[in-house]
C-alpha cells in the first residue's frame, strides 16, 4: 500500500500572490500550442522545454520520437514533459547523482516554476519517489491541481514571477541559484577546480605572424647569445709618459 502524500502548508511565495503589473521584456515569456502561428514557433516551444527541463541538451540529449508526435498533435506539452523528465538523460544527470531531497528539489523548480515551500513538503515528495518511484512522482506532480491549474496541457512550465515591479533585481534563475549537483557530489567529482597557468598566452592575428625570413624570428635567438664587448680601458692623462714616448733623432 503506497503512503499518501503528507500534508504540509504551503508559503506565501512570489507566485502565490496575485500580479497587476503590464507585461514586458522582463516578463517570462509563455509558450503554448494553442497560439502557435508557424512552424518556427513550434521549434522555439520545443528548444523552450530542454532549456526548463536540462538547462541544455546537446544532440545526443533530445528526444526525436516525443518531438516528432509533439508536432503531430498526438500528445500534448504536458505529455512532451512528461516524457523528458522520464528520459534517460534526466534520470542519468538529476536521479542518479542526487538524494531524493535534491531530486525533488529540482523537479518541483522545473515542473511548477516554483520554489518548494519547506523541509516538510521535500520529505513529502520524497517519500513518494520512495514508494512510488519516478514515475509515480512525475505523474503525480504533473496531476496536481497546482500544475493543471498553472499550466494546464498546452503552457510550457516556467518560472512563475521571477522579476517583481517592487524590486530592482528579480529572483535568481533556477539553474543558477540551485546548481545540478549538490556540493557532496561536486566535492565527490573533484569541482569546481582551480587550474593555473604558469605561463600567459597571447593570440597574434595570422596577418601579423612573422614570416620566414623576417628579423622578428631571430630576435630571441640574439638575446640568448648574451654577447659582451670589450671592456674599455680607462687611462689617466697622469699615467702617460710623453717625453718617453717621444721619439729622439
Amino acid at each position: 500500500m503506497a503512503i499518501p502524500l503528507l500534508e504540509y502548508s504551503p508559503s506565501s511565495q512570489n507566485q502565490r500572490v496575485a500580479g497587476y503589473e503590464v507585461g514586458s521584456d522582463e516578463q517570462p515569456r509563455i509558450y503554448s500550442t494553442e497560439n502557435l502561428l508557424s512552424s518556427s514557433d513550434m521549434d522555439n516551444l520545443i528548444e523552450a522545454a530542454y532549456r526548463q527541463i536540462f538547462f541544455h541538451a546537446f544532440a545526443t540529449d533530445r528526444e526525436p520520437f516525443l518531438e516528432s508526435q509533439l508536432r503531430s498533435g498526438q500528445i500534448t506539452v504536458r505529455d512532451f514533459v512528461r516524457g523528458l523528465l522520464l528520459s534517460n538523460t534526466y534520470r542519468r544527470s538529476f536521479y542518479d547523482l542526487n538524494s531524493n531531497y535534491r531530486f525533488v528539489e529540482q523537479t518541483v523548480q522545473r515542473v511548477l516554476g516554483r520554489d518548494v515551500y519547506s523541509n516538510q513538503e521535500k520529505l513529502a515528495w520524497s517519500i513518494t519517489v520512495a514508494t512510488k518511484g519516478i514515475v509515480g512522482f512525475i505523474d503525480q506532480l504533473l496531476d496536481s491541481p497546482e500544475y493543471i491549474e498553472a499550466f494546464g496541457y498546452d503552457i510550457l512550465p516556467y518560472q512563475r514571477r521571477r522579476v517583481l515591479p517592487g524590486r530592482t533585481e528579480g529572483e535568481r534563475p533556477f539553474n543558477i541559484k540551485s546548481p545540478r549537483y549538490d556540493e557532496y557530489t561536486r566535492r565527490k567529482l573533484g569541482f569546481p577546480q582551480v587550474i593555473w597557468q604558469s605561463t600567459v598566452r597571447s593570440y597574434i592575428p595570422q596577418d601579423q605572424k612573422p614570416k620566414s625570413g623576417s628579423p622578428a624570428l631571430f630576435l630571441d635567438m640574439a638575446r640568448s647569445l648574451n654577447a659582451r664587448g670589450n671592456t674599455p680601458q680607462k687611462l689617466s692623462t697622469a699615467n702617460i709618459d710623453i717625453y718617453g714616448s717621444v721619439p729622439r733623432r
